[in-house]
């Protein structure tokens, strides 16, 4: 096995904690395991040579079964068949946890290779109805992955031979000593709930237990989310975060629509499961869609990672790490093992945004205007006609209202939203039906499956169709210019349109919206914030965090705790309050807890009460 360096060097992230009491429990254990660590390699089974990226074909590295495997060039130990084995044993001997990143279904370079299928019970290939199986026969070319269209497939959950793939692979992961798998492209946008069901159905039956986690995040709604829910443990509900404030701003108002949705610590696989807000940017970092570093620091100040952090503990998200933890400096290394922040994370409850605030600028601010603002966040609202066509689950009543309107243009039938958009003159927004892209005599294997299904355009382009593509959201001005891809036989630009007025989208079985934002486009001026949360003590945690771009004096009544909290007696108690962050013991004048939060920063309270 090669040097401890070797290994550090193919790693994305470790974690400092995970809250996760579900598959670590012994069984008919109540106990809650301690907070514990968490590596896991990242695309170390594609070649990394020159002509390798993201969306490449024909370098990954695969088994005679199909099977992703190390490459045994960056992973010298993986050589004779023992994959994972060795570095989930190194991982192990440092009283850490060991986790890999995988993709969903099938690679294309098996498909292409139609190699046999395991059937982990027989140890041989995979046989039924009176032949054996290969990958050409699982694989669904049509339903690829969204963002890496070359990489990876869905492979037929209906079919015997599709779940013996699919329990091969997470069997395997469990003999190498995974403790936990990140599947990717199976979840927001590319929701594929057969393949979540079906792996959550295998993990529940392994001997070891693995956490399962689901990525990416775009489009995740908390209707969406409690349909997975209890499969997994974990699941993303946004995109990549990186190391800009904009990006940490943009996981306040998410937060607070999964927390009110009770979405926090709802029942998952063996256990429970966490909304997660992705990893924590922090430490020695690399640049986004880079394949080389780390080579730099974190672009946020220590107030702005102090707020990261406050908000991913009081929301009880995973707490990823992901720098390079070989260069973990000490700044770094205290923020992340915060003891107070891992005791929220790890057994804090009634975790909500908290509402009843007010905020003053600071006197010593720049900005010389003093004025109180009742408020959640400061905002400017924005006079927009701008419509946006996008995604939400099914089961949402937003989804209905598409119906079909004849027409007396070429093609003749048009799909339209049941609202006229902006003022009473102008058109409803409409969707032209297309003919097959497939000639009457070419054969598909799943032709028939999308018999009754529609290509959907606009009439000035019938060469661009509709697309359920990840990030693919079009406002109507876009949707005006013609703002869609190319026309081809694939599921993410297959739509079928319901009886009940919803259209549903052949890829990802989500249905398209029209969201009307007209005076609604709010353009954040900055703002304050705030959550809080019960200790298992008795404790109260209150947080503030100013998003505005000048020092804020925030502030909250203990009236006003009480009116969330309604189980805690705190009319006429006596209470003790300490900042986390400062050290300091504050003063709670006139029941009223106040504090001046620098620019972008947090103050974290930890309130007793008598």
């Amino acid at each position: 096995m090669a040097s401890q360096n070797m290994l550090a060097s193919h790693l994305e992230v470790g974690t400092p904690t995970i809250p996760f009491a579900g598959p670590f429990l012994k069984k008919n254990s109540c106990k809650v395991l301690k907070s514990y660590l968490t590596v896991y390699a990242l695309m170390g089974m594609r070649r990394k040579v020159k002509g390798a990226y993201t969306d490449s074909l024909g370098f990954d590295v695969i088994d005679e079964w199909g099977r992703m495997i190390p490459d045994p060039d960056r992973w010298p130990s993986s050589k004779g068949g023992k994959g994972f084995t060795e570095v989930a044993k190194k991982v192990h001997s440092v009283g850490l946890k060991f986790g890999i990143h995988v993709m969903r279904g099938i690679s294309t370079q098996a498909v292409n290779a139609n190699t046999p299928i395991l059937d982990t019970i027989s140890g041989g290939a995979y046989e039924e109805s009176g032949r054996k199986w290969s990958a050409k026969d699982i694989g669904i070319k049509e339903r690829s992955c969204a963002w890496m269209q070359h990489g990876f497939m869905s492979v037929d959950t209906k079919l015997g031979a599709g779940r013996a793939f699919l329990r091969s692979l997470y069997e395997q992961y469990a003999e190498w000593g995974v403790d936990f798998v990140k599947h990717d492209c199976v979840f927001g946008d590319d929701l594929d709930i057969n393949e979540i069901s079906f792996v959550s159905k295998v993990l529940k039956q392994l001997d070891r237990p693995i956490l399962y986690s689901l990525s990416p995040g775009t489009s995740v709604t908390p209707t969406m989310a409690k349909d997975v829910s209890g499969l997994v443990n974990m699941y993303r509900i946004t995109g990549d975060d990186w190391d800009s404030w904009g990006d940490v701003m943009a996981h306040f108002d998410v937060t607070r629509d999964f927390s009110t949705a009770s979405m926090i610590g709802a029942m998952g696989l063996l256990g429970k499961s966490w909304p997660d807000l992705d990893m924590l940017p922090l430490g020695w970092l690399t640049d986004p869609g880079s394949n080389e570093g780390p080579h730099r620091r974190s672009n946020l100040n220590l107030d702005e990672q102090r707020t990261q952090m406050t908000l991913w503990s009081m929301a009880k998200s995973p707490l990823m790490f992901g720098g390079d933890v070989r260069r973990l400096d000490e700044t770094t290394y205290n923020l992340i093992t915060n003891p107070t922040l891992l005791e929220i994370n790890s057994f804090s409850s009634n975790n909500m945004e908290f509402p009843y605030i007010t905020s003053m600028r600071d006197s010593k601010s720049k900005d010389d205007i003093l004025a109180w603002h009742s408020t959640r966040s400061l905002t400017s609202v924005e006079i927009s006609d701008t419509h946006v066509l996008g995604l939400t689950g099914c089961m949402n009543s937003k989804a209905i209202g598409w119906s079909i309107q004849a027409s007396d243009q070429d093609p003749p039938e048009k799909i339209c939203w049941k609202e006229k958009l902006g003022s009473k003159h102008q058109a409803p927004l409409c969707l032209y039906k297309k003919g097959s892209l497939l000639p009457l005599d070419e054969r598909m294997t799943y032709k028939q499956q999308y018999q009754g299904k529609l290509h959907l355009t606009a009439t000035d382009r019938m060469d661009s169709c509709l697309s359920a593509s990840s990030n693919q959201k079009l406002t109507s001005k876009e949707f005006k210019r013609g703002a869609l891809l190319p026309c081809r036989w694939d599921t993410n630009q297959m739509w079928e349109l319901n009886f009940n007025g919803t259209l549903v989208n052949s890829y990802s079985g989500l249905c398209a919206t029209v969201n009307d934002v007209k005076a609604k486009v709010k353009v954040s001026s900055g703002g304050t914030r705030s959550w809080i949360a019960t200790g298992r003590r008795g404790e109260i945690y209150i947080a503030f965090f100013n998003l505005s771009p000048a020092r804020t004096v925030i502030s909250a009544k203990i009236s006003d705790v009480a009116k969330v909290l309604p189980s805690k007696n705190l009319i006429g108690t006596s209470c003790k309050c300490k900042e986390v962050w400062s050290g300091k013991e504050i003063a709670v004048t006139d029941q009223t807890i106040s504090v001046a939060v620098e620019i972008h920063g947090s103050a974290l309270f930890v309130l007793n009460c008598d």
